[in-house]
């Protein structure tokens, strides 16, 4: 089957079946865009794009991929550092812009290849080998300068008809977000999705709850910090009661804000788990429960384990916590040009190692704790998940949010740190509410009150860069 096959076998000609902002094109259109831009890029290896929320983007990457190159998605506020980074490494040849963007080749051997939606072609491009490179992203670069991660077509479409079983995701469907196009949650289930499997798109440009509300979609997918706005607007929320599935990823959603948006919109929210390296390997079912506060039963195919510090398969039994390894068909192909970073990333055996630290109930579902680096607070000898002591804070009427982490202390090792934004609340009283929710060891040794939380593009708060400091 093609990658992009629904897209590659349309013929519906009605105008809006896929809507960037206040643009449209049909199916029709949009593959002999695509086309045109493919007979550009013929014999292109690799190719650049910078990935603005525009259909120019989305003719730009499709026009690419039916050409068979990989496409290297350029965050379009990267700084000069990240963007010069990103070309070099990912030794691109070609940059897509805009007909007429004040764009230049950066990099010697590099064309430029404008993306004109005046341009239209009937040429039938051969369907490329399924383990052809898809896409190379770039991570989030928290551990030195972002890496490549190699994604093949294979896995494009096993996570995409994965996610088609677990959501029944099917041609009747209209789906609204309005995510960045150069993340897998944006771009891989946000647009190349419903080119697979032929449901309509709406990408509303800013997530802005007036505008999800006006879009009448069937699907709706968004990050926790969307969420969080759209539950905070009533008149919004309720505007989703007609929809069918609400799906939030790439961070955990606050169960405060999934009681509150189960209330309004009458619908409890699809929560799944995935990294760029993975892909989605984990969700809830549309036709099965929705747990607050978990991601669900591994995609078909995909399998998971956790392994403690020594590398020893845990029980799943709902309390103990470890390493989240998987293994199955979305599984990228490696980091590109990092041979030392992709085998320190698989296991000896051939899982991957996602640094997530997670529990695993008797009957499959999964809980993410967090991120191994910043997540799991081992101290005096507990091991503690800060989304658990988050969340106890979060149910404090004064907190509006809250981070976890934990910083050194000379006896316990590690001692449990809040970073709380909140009205009218003091660091013991927030400890003391803590205390009375959890087992003590849980509740934070120090408050620390600030205007914001750092978060990047997606709503991930940045932990980072609150102990860099």
């Amino acid at each position: 089957m093609p990658l992009l096959n629904w897209l590659t076998k349309g013929t519906d000609e009605r105008p809006d079946a896929i809507r960037v902002d206040d643009r449209a094109v049909s199916w029709v259109e949009l593959r002999r865009l695509a086309a045109a831009v493919a007979d550009e890029l013929r014999g292109v290896d690799r190719v650049a794009i910078e990935a603005t929320a525009t259909l120019e983007t989305v003719v730009g990457v499709v026009g690419a991929l039916t050409a068979g190159a990989a496409v290297v998605p350029v965050p379009p506020d990267a700084g000069p550092m990240e963007r010069d980074h990103i070309l070099r490494d990912s030794e691109a040849t070609a940059l897509l812009v805009p007909t007429g963007a004040a764009r230049t080749a950066e990099g010697a051997a590099r064309t430029v290849v404008p993306i004109d939606l005046t341009r239209r072609s009937d040429t039938v491009h051969p369907e490329p080998d399924p383990a052809r490179t898809a896409l190379i992203l770039y991570t989030s670069g928290t551990t030195g300068a972002p890496k490549g991660a190699v994604i093949s077509r294979r896995a494009v479409a096993a996570c995409l008809d994965g996610l088609a079983d677990a959501w029944a995701w099917t041609p009747d469907d209209l789906l609204v977000h309005g995510l960045p196009l150069f993340h897998v949650h944006g771009l891989v289930l946000g647009v190349l999705g419903p080119l697979r499997l032929g449901s309509g798109l709406h990408h509303v440009g800013r997530a802005r709850p007036d505008r999800y509300a006006a879009a009448n979609g069937s699907m709706y997918f968004g990050v926790p910090t969307v969420w969080s706005r759209i539950a905070a607007d009533a008149d919004a929320a309720r505007a989703l009661r007609p929809a069918r599935l609400l799906v939030s990823g790439s961070a955990a959603l606050p169960a405060a804000v999934f009681a509150d948006l189960a209330t309004l919109t009458g619908h409890r929210v699809v929560e799944r788990y995935g990294m760029t390296e993975t892909l989605i390997t984990v969700s809830t079912r549309a036709d099965g429960p929705r747990r607050p506060g978990t991601v669900g039963l591994p995609l078909p195919g995909v399998l998971t384990r956790l392994v403690d510090d020594d590398g020893d398969v845990l029980p799943a039994d709902g309390a103990a916590m470890g390493e989240l390894q998987v293994t199955g068909p979305t599984l990228f192909d490696g980091y590109l040009n990092r041979p030392e970073a992709d085998a320190a990333s698989r296991t000896p055996d051939g899982w991957f190692r996602t640094g997530d630290v997670a529990t695993v109930d008797p009957d499959g579902w999964h809980r993410i704790v967090g991120r191994a680096s910043t997540d799991l607070i081992k101290s005096g000898g507990y091991r503690i998940g800060a989304g658990e002591v988050e969340d106890a804070l979060l149910a404090h009427p004064g907190v509006r949010e809250a981070a976890v982490v934990g910083t050194p202390h000379p006896d316990l090792g590690q001692q449990v740190t809040a970073y709380v934004v909140g009205d009218g609340v003091d660091g013991a009283e927030l400890i003391d509410f803590v205390a009375r929710h959890l087992s003590a060891h849980k509740r934070p040794r120090e408050v620390r009150l600030v205007d914001a939380l750092p978060r990047n593009a997606l709503g991930k708060v940045q932990k980072t860069r609150l102990t860099a400091d």
